[in-house]
């Protein structure tokens, strides 16, 4: 009886304290600083490979790291553009661990190269698979263009993959950035900014320097919408924290190649994407960021050809309960009550042969 009247008056005293509040935060940032460490598989032979080939692999080298789990399958994270892999899927982590380790893939700050992604990810898998381990990749929004990629381009072939996640796939310039010649619904705010940086001079850098600080400006503005009229928890807080400073570090030069990257990533036409098990999270507002001409959203919307992309795939849309707060794009930070039910159930399907081969 003492312990539950006094937790939640705890909890008021925080949220309505700033020092106390700033000093959860800092809390709570520092418990996940100290389960989440650096990782360097021990044989990075596709990495070390392109050393010569690129002009400086240290600002396009993407950074590692590992939380122990229980379990024996493990997760890999692939953020988004923002935020950081490991502030993702804050709400998630705990999911992740029950059933095996959770590695995360953080992009470079001051820089971008697909090719080094790609051998970086191979390399990783390729760890796990001498272990035994067949890992899920759950990816996120930009980041599914690279596992997509990294899965057409053959990068992946010779590895196993138990199964891939993609929550609100961005595919393509083309799911976010329309043709010219359509301008019926008005222009987005992140389409905008988009179609300014792909028309940037890289050559000048006062150009994109003014179209990148625009792109952070939108960026930040996306989260304070998500946050609107909630209640923060400490654990709010700390990803915000974070997040911010993701957007103020990342250099010019490293947004900019992200965008470039996202530019050379086909469009969701083709042949499969990955054959093995596969779950896409769409959310129910995806249509408020994406836009009305994304192709990536109709072919998963069209079951021939989200079977010839997946063939054993299964496209779920998250909805919320809650009158008035729709599930927005990748909103795996403040819906994450919505999204994890639904990838729990996912993964207990996945872990179900392996209870069975134990058994047997």
């Amino acid at each position: 009886m003492i312990t539950s009247a006094v937790i939640p008056l705890a909890r008021k005293t925080v949220r309505t304290n700033p020092t106390l509040m700033g000093l959860a935060t800092a809390a709570t940032g520092f418990i996940r600083q100290m389960a989440i460490k650096p990782f360097t598989p021990r044989l990075r032979r596709r990495e070390l490979a392109l050393r010569e080939k690129l002009p400086s692999i240290h600002a396009v080298r993407n950074h590692l790291f590992k939380e122990k789990g229980a379990g024996e399958i493990p997760t890999i994270v692939v953020g988004g553009f923002v935020p950081d892999a490991t502030e993702a899927v804050e709400f998630q982590r705990e999911l992740f661990r029950r059933h095996g380790s959770v590695y995360y893939v953080n992009f470079s700050r001051t820089g971008f190269s697909a090719p080094l992604f790609f051998a970086q990810l191979a390399d990783l898998i390729e760890e796990l698979n001498r272990k035994g381990q067949k890992p899920v990749i759950f990816s996120v929004s930009f980041g599914c263009s690279l596992v997509a990629r990294f899965f057409r381009e053959g990068h992946g072939d010779t590895l196993a993959v138990r199964g891939v996640m993609m929550a609100s796939p961005v595919l393509c310039t083309d799911d976010l950035v329309r043709p010219e010649r359509e301008i019926s619904g008005g222009v987005r705010m992140l389409e905008s900014n988009l179609r300014r940086i792909l028309r940037a001079d890289a050559s000048r850098g006062d150009e994109l320097k003014r179209q990148i600080e625009r792109a952070r400006r939108c960026f930040q503005a996306l989260f304070e919408a998500g946050a609107e009229n909630r209640v923060l928890s400490s654990r709010h807080l700390s990803i915000r924290k974070k997040i911010m400073g993701v957007l103020e570090s990342t250099s010019c030069v490293g947004g900019y190649e992200r965008v470039l990257a996202l530019r050379d990533a086909p469009p969701a036409t083709g042949g499969a994407i990955f054959r093995g098990p596969t779950l896409v999270l769409l959310a129910e507002e995806e249509d408020q960021l994406l836009a009305p001409t994304s192709p990536t959203l109709a072919a998963l919307r069209d079951d021939e050809t989200r079977m010839r992309l997946f063939p054993r795939g299964k496209v779920r849309t998250v909805t919320s309960p809650a009158s008035g707060d729709a599930v927005a794009h990748a909103s795996l930070i403040f819906h994450h009550h919505c999204y994890n039910p639904l990838i729990e159930g996912w993964y207990d399907r996945l872990a179900a042969p392996l209870r069975l081969a134990v058994v047997s």
